[in-house]
């Protein structure tokens, strides 16, 4: 009886794991307010009702959802740091993360930024969740520039790779245009060259 249970549990785990992945595909392509539970209960090709058992209010998903980016993107940064032993290397792995996702990119923007500018927008309750996974890059880039022997403008140099990257996924968006978003990673690489050397 118990090894029965843990198993419905799991397969009830693996649906909720379905219904985020659906609901933060979603909340990229057509915006959070955009989405409805319908549209994520269809994407996922299941009833309401069980849709309902999951999650009662689409805040629940969306907390689900950042609770599920937060953990994915530590892991990826944790993963970067066994991968790549020079810090220069990881933050150039964050700076190829726009030409690694560029057709995203061009076609919805960033999906982090995009949904942190929503929410704000939207004065949401959990804006401040959002901007916690901005603040865990942050961190993470500050730490490398210090590894670097950046100390002095670790944190400054962090916020201005932040804002390029999040200016640069913006523009290539609106304008659709991939050579600007090439060329623009390409000055990021020479200009973490000029700081490091």
């Amino acid at each position: 009886m118990r090894e029965e249970i843990k198993v419905m549990g799991q397969k009830g785990d693996a649906l909720r794991q379905r219904i985020v992945a659906a609901a933060d595909q979603l909340f990229y392509i057509q915006g959070y307010e955009n989405t409805s539970f319908s549209d994520i209960a269809e994407a996922v090709d299941i009833s309401r009702g069980n849709f309902y058992y999951h999650f009662k209010s689409k805040d629940d998903i969306l907390s689900a959802v950042l609770d599920a980016r937060l953990e994915d993107i530590r892991a990826m940064l944790e993963e970067w740091e066994n991968q790549y032993p020079d810090p220069k290397q990881c933050i150039a792995r964050y700076i190829d993360l726009l030409t690694t996702n560029q057709a995203n990119v061009i076609k919805y923007g960033c999906s982090l930024g995009s949904l942190c500018s929503e929410l704000t927008k939207l004065n949401h309750g959990m804006q401040n969740q959002a901007t916690d996974i901005l603040v865990l890059f942050r961190d993470w880039l500050t730490l490398q520039f210090r590894k670097l022997g950046q100390k002095k403008n670790a944190t400054q140099h962090a916020m201005h790779l932040l804002a390029r990257n999040q200016g640069i996924a913006s523009m290539s968006n609106a304008f659709e245009d991939t050579k600007f978003l090439q060329s623009e990673v390409k000055q990021l690489k020479t200009w973490l060259d000029e700081i490091t050397a």
